[in-house]
C-alpha cells in the first residue's frame, strides 16, 4: 500500500513545429467534406480510406537531395478500414471550392485585388517560403486561439516536491499528465520532466533508441542439429512404421480382432524397409536406421499373430549432425544507427531525492538513486541532456515492479531556466511535445470517461472510435497531396521526417472533429440523446482541476449527479489513517502522495505498511483510502472525507471490497477482474474492513480535495499543525476553518 496501512498513508508523431514550406492550399477544419483533386475521399462516403503513400511511391528517380525541413516527432496511427457514412460528422476538409454565395467575404485592399495577394516569383510562380519570423508568428496565433490548458514555466519552483504539474497534448502519456520538478542542488537547481508514457506510444519511443543487443546481423554458425536421415525422409520408413503401430494399437486397445487393413499396413512397412536393406549402396547409419524401424515392426508383429497389451510409444530414428546455418544474432556495440540516441541496459533506479521536514524543500545531486527490481535504459541526448525509461516489454509483470513500468524522466544540464525545452526535447523521444490545448483537453476528458464509466464496448463505441481514426487518415491524405511536390525532392530519410510531421499535422486539424464524432457516441452510450446535450449538461467538465499540486480529471456521471451521490454514501465517510510518519510533516508538504511519488519528493521508503508489496501490484502509484461508517471511532492520525463526493467526482480512482493491495497487476495474484470496480455506487456499498479505494498519484489536502476533519494525536499536535498553517496563510480548508477541520481525539466521544 502507501503510507501507513490498508486504510492509510501509504498515457509516429513529432512536434508541430512550423514547416518552411507553407502548402499551397492550407487545410481548414469547417464546411462538409470536399474531394480536393487528386484525393481520394470515398472514404468519406462510407468506401474503403485510400492508403498513405509509401516512400518509395513518393521518390521520382534519384536526385540530389533537397534541405530537408526542420525534424519533428512522430506518432503511429493506424489505418480504420472503412467508414460509416453516417458517422461523418457535418464538419471535413476545407478545398479551395468557391465560396457559397451567402459566405462573407473579406474586403479588397484599397489598392485593389492585387495588393492582397501573396508575392509571387516571376519566374518559378511560387510563393516565398514562410520566414522564421512567420513561424513564431504562426505559433503565438495558435497559442492565442487555443491556449494551453496548463503553461509550460521556463523554470519550476526549486525545491518543490511536488513540481509544477502539467499536460501535454495527444495519448502518449497517462492522462496526458507530467510534472515538472527542480531539486536544489550544490550546482544550481536540477530540473526534471517526470510522466508516465502509455503502453501503446511504447514502441516510438523505442524507435527513437538505439539499445545494445538490440541491432542484428545475419551471420553462418554451425550447429548441431538433432533429425531425420534424408533416405528416411524420401522412403518414409518412420511414416508407414507409424501408421502400422497406430492401426494395430487401436485394435489392442479395444480388444478387437485384427482386420485385413492392419496387416496390409504392416506389410506396406516391412516391404519398405526390406528393400532398403537389400540395397548395398546404403551407409551404415542408414544400415542402423532400417533396422531400428525393422525391430518395431518385429514387434508389431508379434501383437498381430498373438495380441496381448498395447505396444510401448515407438519413436522415429534420428541422428545427431552438423549443420551451416544463417542466423540473425545480436551485436552487443553495434554503432547507433543514424538519427537515433543511444542507450545503456541497466538494473531499474529510482532518483534518490532528500525532503528537508524543517523547510518543505526537496533537494537531489543529479546522481544518486535507489534500486528497484526492473530494468531501465539510460539515454544520452547530447548536449548534457539525458533521460530514463523503464520499458513496459523488459519488465515483466509477473516478477518486475509493475508501478515502474513506463515511468519517464528527462533530464536537463545543471541550471535553472529549462522547463520548455524539458517538454521539447520529449521530441527526440518521437513522443508528444507541445502544452496540451482545451481541444485536446476534451479528447483526454472523453477518454478517460469511457475508462471510468466502463464505455469501451458500449454500442457504437467501436466504431466511433474507428471513424475518429479515419477522419485522421483523409486528413493525412490531403496533406500529402497538397505537398507532393515538395514531398517528391527529398531524399528517404527526410520523407519519413516529413511523414510523422504530418501524421501529427493532421492529429491535430481534425481533433475537432474527432471529438464530436466520440463526444456523441458516449452521449448515447450514457442515455443522452446526443453529444450537444450531453456538452451542454450541468456535469460535464472537459478541462481538469488545476488547483493544488495534482491535475486530475473528472467523471460527468458523478459531477452531474452530486445528490445521487452523497445519499448513495448516506452515513459513510472515505478515511485515511497514518500508522507511519508525521501528520505535521504530511501536512506540511499539503499532499497525500503515493509510494512512487513519495519517492520522487524525496520521502523515504518505510512509511507505508506494503510498499514493496504494492509495487509488485501496481497499487504504488494510487494512495489508498477506505469506505467507513462514519461515526467510527478511528483516533488520531486520521484524515476524513465526510462528503465523498469530493473525490468520487475524480475518474481515476478503482476500489476492491477487501484487500488486494490495489492491484492492476493482472499477473498477480491478488488481481482480480472481477472484484475490482470503478462504479462509486458499489464503492459506497463497501462492508469490508479490509475495502480499500485506491486515488491516482495522491490528494491535494489543502485545495479543493481537502478532507472535511483531520484528527490529531494531542492538543500538541494541534497547535503545532494550526501554528505552521497560520505562518503559512492557510486559514480554511475545504470551505471550512482550520480550526473546525482539526480535532482531537475525543472529538468522537
Amino acid at each position: 500500500m502507501g503510507t501507513g496501512s490498508k486504510s492509510s498513508h501509504q498515457s509516429y508523431a513529432v512536434s508541430p513545429t512550423a514547416l518552411a514550406e507553407s502548402p499551397a492550399a492550407p487545410v481548414e477544419l469547417g464546411g462538409a467534406p470536399v474531394v480536393s483533386e487528386g484525393v481520394d475521399l470515398a472514404a468519406a462516403a462510407g468506401g474503403a480510406v485510400a492508403e498513405i503513400p509509401e516512400v518509395e511511391e513518393l521518390l521520382p528517380e534519384p536526385a540530389a537531395p533537397a534541405e530537408p525541413p526542420d525534424a519533428g516527432d512522430v506518432v503511429p496511427d493506424p489505418v480504420a478500414d472503412e467508414l460509416d457514412e453516417d458517422a461523418v460528422p457535418s464538419q471535413g476538409l476545407e478545398s479551395n471550392a468557391p465560396p457559397d454565395e451567402g459566405d462573407v467575404q473579406a474586403a479588397p485592399d484599397e489598392d485593389g485585388p492585387e495588393s492582397a495577394a501573396p508575392d509571387v516569383d516571376e519566374q518559378t510562380g511560387d510563393e516565398p517560403a514562410a520566414s522564421d519570423g512567420d513561424q513564431v508568428l504562426a505559433e503565438e496565433a495558435e497559442e492565442e486561439t487555443d491556449p494551453p490548458l496548463t503553461p509550460v514555466p521556463a523554470a519550476p519552483p526549486v525545491g518543490q516536491p511536488t513540481g509544477t504539474p502539467i499536460l501535454v497534448g495527444g495519448d502518449d502519456f497517462i492522462n496526458s499528465e507530467a510534472a515538472l520538478v527542480a531539486y536544489d542542488s550544490a550546482d544550481g537547481p536540477r530540473e526534471v520532466l517526470l510522466t508516465h508514457v502509455s503502453e501503446e506510444a511504447e514502441e516510438k519511443l523505442l524507435d527513437a533508441l538505439s539499445i545494445p543487443g538490440t541491432h542484428m546481423e545475419e551471420v553462418e554458425v554451425e550447429e548441431k542439429v538433432k533429425g531425420r536421415l534424408g533416405l528416411d525422409k524420401d522412403k518414409k520408413l518412420g511414416e508407414l512404421t507409424s501408421t502400422a503401430v497406430s492401426s494395430v494399437q487401436h485394435k489392442l486397445k479395444h480388444d478387437l480382432p485384427m482386420s485385413d487393413a492392419s496387416i496390409a499396413k504392416h506389410q506396406a512397412a516391412v516391404d519398405a524397409v526390406s528393400d532398403v536393406l537389400h540395397d548395398p549402396s546404403i551407409s551404415d547409419d542408414e544400415k542402423t536406421m532400417a533396422l531400428h524401424y525393422l525391430h518395431q515392426l518385429n514387434l508389431v508383429k508379434d501383437k498381430i499373430d498373438n495380441g496381448g497389451s498395447p505396444l510401448p510409444w515407438m519413436a522415429p530414428y534420428e541422428v545427431t549432425q552438423t549443420k551451416t546455418v544463417t542466423k540473425q544474432i545480436p551485436v552487443p556495440d553495434g554503432e547507433p544507427e543514424p538519427g537515433t540516441l543511444p542507450a545503456t541496459v541497466r538494473k531499474a533506479s529510482r532518483i534518490k531525492a532528500s525532503l528537508d521536514t524543517e523547510t518543505g524543500q526537496s533537494s537531489w545531486d543529479g546522481t544518486t538513486r535507489s534500486s528497484a527490481n526492473g530494468t531501465e535504459y539510460e539515454i544520452d541526448m547530447g548536449d548534457g541532456w539525458k533521460a530514463v525509461y523503464r520499458p513496459y516489454k523488459d519488465n515483466d509483470p509477473a516478477s518486475t515492479e509493475y508501478s515502474l513500468r513506463g515511468q519517464l524522466e528527462v533530464h536537463a544540464p545543471a541550471g535553472a531556466g529549462h522547463g520548455k525545452e524539458l517538454v521539447e526535447r520529449l521530441e527526440q523521444l518521437h513522443l508528444m511535445n507541445k502544452p496540451m490545448t482545451a481541444a485536446e483537453g476534451e479528447w483526454t476528458y472523453l477518454s478517460n470517461n469511457v475508462k471510468a464509466q466502463g464505455l469501451g464496448n458500449a454500442a457504437g463505441m467501436k466504431a466511433a472510435m474507428e471513424t475518429a481514426q479515419g477522419l485522421q487518415d483523409l486528413q493525412v491524405q490531403e496533406i500529402v497531396h497538397q505537398r507532393m511536390e515538395t514531398l517528391m525532392g527529398l531524399d528517404t530519410e527526410a520523407l519519413q521526417t516529413q511523414m510523422k510531421r504530418i501524421h501529427l499535422e493532421a492529429a491535430h486539424k481534425v481533433l475537432p472533429m474527432k471529438v464530436e464524432v466520440v463526444r456523441d457516441a458516449v452521449a448515447k452510450a450514457s442515455g443522452f440523446a446526443s453529444g450537444a446535450e450531453l456538452a451542454a449538461s450541468p456535469g460535464y467538465e472537459p478541462t481538469p482541476a488545476t488547483t493544488g499540486k495534482w491535475l486530475s480529471w473528472s467523471r460527468f456521471d458523478v459531477t452531474g449527479k452530486q445528490e445521487e451521490i452523497k445519499s448513495a454514501f448516506e452515513g459513510r465517510s472515505l478515511m485515511h489513517k497514518i500508522h507511519s510518519g508525521n501528520l505535521a510533516s504530511l501536512l506540511g508538504t499539503g499532499v497525500l502522495a503515493s509510494t512512487e511519488k513519495r519517492a520522487v519528493m524525496g520521502i523515504g521508503s518505510g512509511v507505508g505498511m506494503s510498499e514493496e508489496s504494492d509495487k509488485m501490484t501496481g497499487g504504488a502509484n494510487s494512495v489508498f483510502l477506505r469506505v467507513q461508517h462514519s461515526g467510527s471511532h478511528l483516533g488520531g492520525g486520521t484524515l476524513i472525507w465526510d462528503d465523498p463526493s469530493v473525490l468520487m467526482r475524480r475518474s481515476d480512482y478503482y476500489g476492491y471490497n477487501g484487500d488486494h493491495y490495489g492491484a492492476i497487476n493482472p499477473e498477480h495474484h491478488n488481481y482480480s477482474k472481477n472484484a475490482i470496480t470503478r462504479n462509486p455506487m458499489k464503492i459506497a456499498k463497501f462492508s469490508s474492513d479490509g475495502n480499500e479505494v485506491m486515488f491516482g498519484n495522491g490528494i491535494d489536502l489543502l485545495g479543493a480535495e481537502a478532507p472535511s476533519r483531520i484528527v490529531c494525536a494531542s492538543a500538541g499536535e494541534r497547535q503545532t499543525i494550526l501554528a505552521s498553517f497560520a505562518s503559512r496563510g492557510i486559514t480554511d480548508l475545504g470551505g471550512k476553518p482550520v480550526e473546525d477541520v482539526l480535532c482531537l481525539d475525543d472529538y468522537y466521544s
